[in-house]
């Protein structure tokens, strides 16, 4: 079962690669096919071509009608500056090489690609060829001169792959106007033979009237002569010879008359040839003339053209290159203006940067000043701690005596802000000095429990045991004094 499904998938897989891939080509396109295998050209026929792994390209068979003139006058070989304008039919080789050829400059390229790449080759050798022939070989013998173009260009053409049809001169035109002056040479030529013709013609017609009327006299002298034997020899019969004599008269003259009108007619007949012959001429001149005009104008008309045309291709391509230009500028302005930016905040972090530098600067400064004073504080620490051991107990006690009036008055100092004060009862006036007294006494054990000094044994022993409560100064003068001024 898995082997069906498996070659049901690879049948299906094949269809549709035939189906995706399925080319057929038109008789007037070449379809190259590579890639995967070796490349195939198909023409009118179809072809598979393997999705992914080929690729298919086109290259249009058709012919190609290519318009040639040089854009400007080129001197021939009488040093004349000739135009010329001409038309060439090419086409794409059929052969495999060629097609192969081809495919390297045109492949996927359209017609009027083809024939702008192709302009400049044929116009160069028709240019080549100008300059190799005399003005009037190449008027007379437009064929000698396409055919030598033909010649010229074949190879050039060969090497793109390309094959060449047809080359036909539409016309030729100088900057000096020596085709018109050959043109007038051939009229006078014309004319010539015409007037030459014209009187040949009328020598043949006096010619011919004389011949009649030597005819005529011998005709006239021999009837006299007959006349004159018979009027002699039959002088007896004379009114008979003379009755005869008038007939032969009536028919010379009328045979004269005769002759004469036949003659006239022969002169009329030639004279209307001849006329004929000349307004043949003459319509055939203003034919030609007309042609030459009519080329001389179509001429006119193309290189206005022309000149039309290629100063819009070369406005049209000044626009461009100003906006080209213009976007350019854009871009720069936009480019410095960016770099400008870039720098204003480079030069914002710098500054940032420097002044947190200084800020850190600051604080290393102040750190080190901080450190500097707490370590010059505690060397004066040290400094007071090595000379109180020095000093020993009688300064301690010496520094805690001028203290303690410092206490005092600090303990003391909310009652001098008050005015008066009150007291009902007795026992209060004891309470308030207890209370001074015991503050100050808590401050004094607080700072021997600070200090780890017992103030009162040193006090005992400085004073020698003879201070007594009542006595102290500190403890007892000021709240007295100022308890009693308040009870009375």
């Amino acid at each position: 079962m898995e082997i069906f499904i498996g070659i049901a998938a690879v049948l299906g897989l094949a269809v549709a690669i035939i189906c995706i891939g399925y080319v057929k080509s038109p008789p007037d396109t070449a379809y190259i096919i590579s890639g995967f295998r070796k490349p195939r050209i198909l023409i009118g026929r179809a072809g598979i071509r393997i999705p992914f792994l080929e690729r298919l390209d086109k290259l249009s068979l058709k012919m190609f009608s290519v318009d040639v003139k040089t854009t400007d006058f080129v001197p021939n070989a009488e040093y004349i500056n000739v135009k010329v304008d001409a038309t060439v039919k090419i086409r794409i080789g059929q052969s495999e090489d060629m097609m192969t050829l081809a495919s390297k400059f045109f492949l996927n390229e359209s017609e009027e690609m083809i024939i702008r790449r192709v302009q400049d080759t044929l116009e160069g050798n028709m240019r080549e060829i100008v300059g190799q022939m005399r003005l009037e070989e190449m008027v007379t013998d437009r064929k000698a001169f396409g055919e030598r173009v033909q010649e010229n260009a074949i190879p050039d053409l060969q090497k793109m792959g390309l094959e060449m049809i047809s080359f036909n001169v539409q016309s030729f035109s100088d900057q000096n106007n020596v085709i018109e002056d050959l043109g007038i040479d051939n009229i006078s030529q014309i004319k010539k033979g015409a007037a030459i013709a014209k009187a040949q013609a009328d020598r043949d017609i006096a010619i011919s009237q004389a011949q009649a009327a030597k005819e005529a006299n011998d005709a006239k002298v021999q009837a006299d002569m007959e006349i004159a034997e018979k009027q002699t020899s039959l002088a007896i019969r004379q009114a008979e010879l003379k009755q005869q004599s008038d007939v032969k008269k009536a028919d010379a003259d009328a045979a004269y008359k005769i002759q004469e009108q036949q003659q006239r007619k022969t002169i009329e007949v030639t004279s209307a040839n001849a006329n004929i012959a000349r307004a043949e001429r003459e319509a055939e001149l203003k034919a030609r003339e007309v042609e030459v005009k009519k080329q001389t104008l179509d001429a006119e008309i193309r290189a206005k053209a022309d000149a039309e045309r290629y100063r819009q291709e070369q406005e049209a391509q000044a626009q461009l290159f100003k906006r080209q230009k213009e976007a350019e500028a854009r871009r720069y302005e936009q480019e410095q203006a960016a770099a400008a930016e870039m720098k204003i905040a480079e030069a914002q972090r710098f500054a940032k940067e420097q002044e947190a530098e200084g800020i850190a600067a600051v604080g290393r400064a102040e750190a080190e000043a901080i450190k500097a004073k707490a370590l010059a504080e505690a060397e004066g620490i040290d400094k007071k701690a090595e000379a109180m051991k020095k000093y020993g107990e009688a300064a301690v006690v010496e520094m805690i005596m001028a203290a303690l009036p410092d206490i005092a008055r600090n303990v003391a100092e909310p009652l001098s802000k008050v005015d008066k004060i009150t007291m009902y009862g007795d026992g209060n006036a004891t309470k308030l000095v207890s209370d001074i007294v015991n503050s100050t006494t808590q401050i004094t054990e607080g700072i021997s429990a600070g200090m780890g000094i017992d103030l009162k044994s040193l006090l005992m022993g400085a004073l020698g045991g003879k201070l007594v409560a009542d006595n102290n100064p500190a403890v007892v003068v000021v709240p007295q004094t100022q308890t009693e001024d308040n009870d009375q």
